[in-house]
């Protein structure tokens, strides 16, 4: 799946399968749901979701708790806007994804 066909599929009520937990956590925040978008980010152990979750708190904003998870991730702390990080973070996801 590509970008393109990614933000697509936020019109459908749920997300395409099978996404990784941590593009699931991009899409359900795409939809504007922060609490089901960080159970999916925290749900995945190991840098993706870390990358997800680091994000997910400097938006809503917890910039102390989004430092921590950056750390984790091994990334330094984003700088651009919340929506180049979004776009990067699924890019890079949707990159990772075994293809079907």
């Amino acid at each position: 799946m590509d970008i393109s066909a990614f933000r697509q599929s936020l019109q459908a009520a749920e997300p395409p399968s099978p996404l990784s937990l941590p593009l699931q956590a991009l899409w359900w925040d795409a939809k504007g749901d922060w609490d089901r978008a960080h159970e999916c980010a925290q749900a995945e152990p190991g840098p993706p979701g870390e990358a997800v979750h680091a994000y997910l708190h400097r938006k809503e904003p917890d910039p102390g708790n989004a430092r921590y998870w950056y750390n984790r991730a091994g990334r330094p702390a984003a700088t651009g806007s919340l929506d180049q990080e979004w776009d990067a973070l699924a890019a890079e996801l949707l990159g990772r994804q075994v293809p079907t």
